[in-house]
C-alpha cells in the first residue's frame, strides 16, 4: 500500500551568493541554475544503434551531480559515497559559477542505447564487512546520508532525471532528484520516502533505493531522417534484496540495513530502462512538466496585487504632497518679498542654508553608496560631498564592502573544507576569484574615480551657511529611529511573498522561473523605497531637521533588517536544517545577502531624496 509523499527536495547553495559578489565587484562570473545543466541551446538527435551517424547518436550518457539534503546545507560529491563508479568517461568541464555553487558533474556507470529496453540490469555490487574499519566507515556515512535524506541528481541530455509522485490535494510533484534511501525509527515511524510503501516497516532500519526504473520519453523529428530528440526522463526509485545477486530479477523484499547489523552486507545496484514516444511534448518545451508541478501562479499574482496597493497608497501620498502641500509652500515662499516677511519664514525653507551641508561620517556613507552602485554612482557621490580625501574614498569603496563579503565567504569556505563538502571552493578557484577582484574590479573603480574627479563639481541650487543652524526639539515621530524603522515596513511588504519563493529556491531546491514576476516586484520595490523615503524626508524638513543624507539611506536600507528577521523566521519555521556547521553556513550566507540588500535599498532611498531636495530648493526664491 502506498502513501502520498510531502513535497520534499534538497537545498541548493545560495543562488544570490555569486550575484552578491558580482554587485560588490568581488567576483565577476556567470550565473548557474539548479543542480543540473542549463538547457542546451542545440538539440541532440538520437537513433537506433544500426542507424547511428555523426549527426545521430545511439548511446545516451547519464551524468551524476552532487548530492544534497533538505536537512543539511552541506552537499557532497557523488564520489564521496560508495556508489557504483564509472570505469571511464570524460568529466564535463565546469565554469566558475558551477564551482562556486558546489556543482560536481561526473560520468556515471549507467549507459543506455536509444530505444533499447533493459530489465533489471546489474551495475555493480558493493560488499561491506562491519568488522573492517574502512567498510564500517563507508556504511555509517551511507546510513547518515539516508537519515538526513540526501538526494541524487542525475542528468540526461542536459535535463534532470525527475521523480514524479503524488502530493497533497491530488497534485503531482516532479522532483529533479531522488533519495538515497530512507529510515524507520526505533519507534516505527517512517521518515521521508519510507512512507511510499508498507514494505518498509522494520524498526531502526534503513532501506536503500538500490534500483531505479527509468523511462525516457522522446519525439521523432518531423523530417524523419534525423532520428529523435529526448523530451523527458523520469525514474522511480525502488529497493530490492536480490535473491541472486549475480543474476538479479528485481523481486522480493526491500534491501534493508539494520542499524545494528553486523557481519557481511551486500548491496547490488540495478536499473531498468524503457523508451516511450511522445509527440505531444516539443523539445523546446520539455521542461514545462517540471515547472507546471511547481506552486501555482495565483500566489504570485496576489503578491503583485498586494505590492501594487502599497505603491498606489504611497503614490497618492506623494502626489498630494507634491501637487498640493508642496505647491502651496513654494507659492507662499516666493510671494515673501519684504524683509519683514522673510523673517517670518517657517517650514522646510528655513533650512535652505544647511540642506546640502556634508553629513557626519560622509566618507562611510559615500563608500556604502559607491559599493551599492559601484563605479558611476561612486563618482557622483564623492563629488556631492566635496571630494575630500578622495584617495581614501576610492580605496574604501574598492575594499571595504567587497572585503566584508569575501571575509564572510572565506570563513564559510573554511567550514566547508573542514566538513569535506563539494561546495568548498578549491584553492586554485579562490586564487582566481582574488585575481578577478584585484585585477578587474579594483582597477575599474580607480578608473571611474579618475574620470569622475576630472569633472566639474556638482553645483547645488542654494548656498550652504558657514554656521550650522540649530535644529529644534523634535517630536517622537520625526526623530531618526522611529522614521527609519517605519520607512522599511512598506518596501518589505511589497517583497515578502516573493522573498518566500526566492528562499525556497535557494534553500529547498525548488526551481524559481517566474522572472517576469520578479522584474515587476523589483520595479515596485524601487518605486516604494523612493516614495517612502521622499515622504519621510519631507516631514523631517518641515520639522526643520536638515540631516537627510544618512536618514534617507537608512530609511530604505532598513528593509534589509526586516529581510534578516524574515530569514530567521524562515529558518526556524520552514527548514529542517540540523547541525552546527549547516546553521552557521545558513546565517553566514544570509548575512551576505542582507548586506547587499542593505546597500541596494539604501542607495535607492538616498538618490530619491537627493533628487527631491534638489528639486524643491531649486524652485524656491532664496536671497
Amino acid at each position: 500500500m502506498s502513501a502520498r509523499l510531502p513535497v520534499l527536495s534538497p537545498p541548493r547553495w545560495p543562488r544570490l551568493l555569486l550575484l552578491s559578489l558580482l554587485l560588490l565587484g568581488a567576483v565577476p562570473g556567470p550565473r548557474r541554475s539548479g543542480a543540473f545543466y542549463l538547457p542546451g541551446l542545440a538539440p541532440v538527435n538520437f537513433c537506433d544503434e544500426e542507424k547511428k551517424s555523426d549527426e545521430c547518436k545511439a548511446e545516451i550518457e547519464l551524468f551524476v551531480n552532487r548530492l544534497d539534503s533538505v536537512e543539511s546545507v552541506l552537499p557532497y560529491e557523488y564520489t564521496a559515497f560508495d556508489f557504483c563508479q564509472a570505469s571511464e568517461g570524460k568529466r564535463p568541464s565546469e565554469n566558475l559559477g558551477q564551482v562556486l555553487f558546489g556543482e560536481r558533474i561526473e560520468p556515471s556507470p549507467y549507459k543506455f542505447t536509444f530505444n533499447k529496453k533493459e530489465t533489471c540490469k546489474l551495475v555493480c555490487t558493493k560488499t561491506y564487512h562491519t568488522e573492517k574499519a574502512e567498510d564500517k566507515q563507508k556504511l555509517e556515512f551511507l546510513k547518515k546520508s539516508m537519515l538526513l535524506n540526501y538526494q541524487h541528481h542525475w542528468i540526461v541530455d542536459n535535463m534532470p532525471v525527475t521523480w514524479c509522485y503524488d502530493v497533497e490535494d491530488g497534485q503531482r510533484f516532479c522532483n529533479p532528484g531522488f533519495p538515497i534511501g530512507c529510515y524507520i525509527t526505533d519507534k516505527g515511524h517512517a521518515k521521508d520516502a519510507c512512507v511510499i510503501s508498507s514494505d518498509f516497516h522494520e524498526r531502526d532500519t534503513f532501506y536503500i533505493f538500490n534500483h531505479v526504473d527509468i523511462k525516457i520519453y522522446y519525439h521523432v523529428v518531423e523530417t524523419g531522417s534525423m532520428g529523435a530528440r529526448l523530451v523527458a526522463a523520469k525514474l522511480e526509485p525502488k529497493s530490492f534484496k536480490h535473491t541472486h545477486i549475480d543474476k538479479p530479477d528485481c523481486s522480493g523484499p526491500p534491501m534493508d540495513i539494520s542499524n545494528k547489523a553486523s557481519g557481511e552486507i551486500k548491496i547490488a545496484y540495478t536499473y531498468s530502462v524503457s523508451f516511450e514516444e511522445d509527440d505531444k511534448i516539443r523539445w523546446a518545451s520539455r521542461w514545462d512538466y517540471i515547472l507546471e508541478s511547481m506552486p501555482h501562479t495565483h500566489i504570485q499574482w496576489f503578491s503583485i496585487m498586494n505590492s501594487l496597493v502599497i505603491v498606489l497608497f504611497l503614490s497618492g501620498m506623494v502626489a498630494m504632497i507634491m501637487l498640493r502641500t508642496l505647491h502651496k509652500d513654494i507659492a507662499r515662499y516666493n510671494q515673501m518679498d519684504s524683509t519683514e516677511d522673510a523673517q517670518e519664514e517657517f517650514g522646510w525653507k528655513l533650512v535652505h542654508g544647511d540642506i546640502f551641508r556634508p553629513p557626519r561620517k560622509g566618507m562611510l556613507l559615500s563608500v556604502f553608496l559607491g559599493s551599492g552602485t559601484q563605479i558611476l554612482i561612486m563618482t557622483f557621490v564623492t563629488l556631492s560631498f566635496g571630494g575630500e580625501k578622495w584617495k581614501t574614498n576610492v580605496l574604501l569603496t574598492s575594499f571595504l564592502c567587497p572585503g566584508i563579503v569575501f571575509a564572510d565567504f572565506f570563513i564559510m569556505n573554511l567550514i566547508l573544507w573542514g566538513e569535506g563538502s563539494s561546495a568548498a571552493i578549491p584553492f586554485g578557484t579562490l586564487v582566481a576569484i582574488l585575481a578577478l577582484w584585484f585585477c578587474i574590479s579594483v582597477p575599474l573603480t580607480f578608473i571611474g574615480a579618475y574620470f569622475g574627479f576630472k569633472k566639474n563639481a556638482i553645483e547645488h541650487p542654494v548656498r550652504t551657511n558657514q554656521i550650522p543652524r540649530q535644529i529644534p526639539e523634535q517630536s517622537f515621530y520625526t526623530k531618526p529611529l522611529p522614521g527609519i524603522i517605519m520607512g522599511g515596513i512598506l518596501p518589505f511588504g511589497c517583497i515578502f511573498i516573493q522573498l518566500f519563493f526566492i528562499l525556497n529556491s535557494i534553500w529547498s531546491h525548488q526551481m524559481y522561473y517566474m522572472f517576469g514576476f520578479l522584474f515587476l516586484v523589483f520595479i515596485i520595490l524601487v518605486i516604494t523605497c523612493s516614495e517612502a523615503t521622499i515622504l519621510l524626508c519631507y516631514f523631517h524638513l518641515c520639522a526643520e531637521d536638515y540631516h537627510w543624507q544618512w536618514r534617507s539611506f537608512l530609511t530604505s536600507g532598513f528593509t534589509a533588517v526586516y529581510f534578516l528577521i524574515y530569514a530567521v523566521h524562515y529558518f526556524f519555521s520552514k527548514l529542517q536544517i540540523t547541525g552546527t556547521a549547516s546553521t552557521i553556513l545558513y546565517f553566514g550566507y544570509t548575512m551576505i545577502m542582507v548586506l547587499i540588500f542593505f546597500l541596494f535599498t539604501g542607495t535607492i532611498g538616498f538618490f530619491a531624496c537627493f533628487w527631491f531636495v534638489t528639486k524643491i530648493y531649486s524652485v524656491v526664491k532664496v536671497d
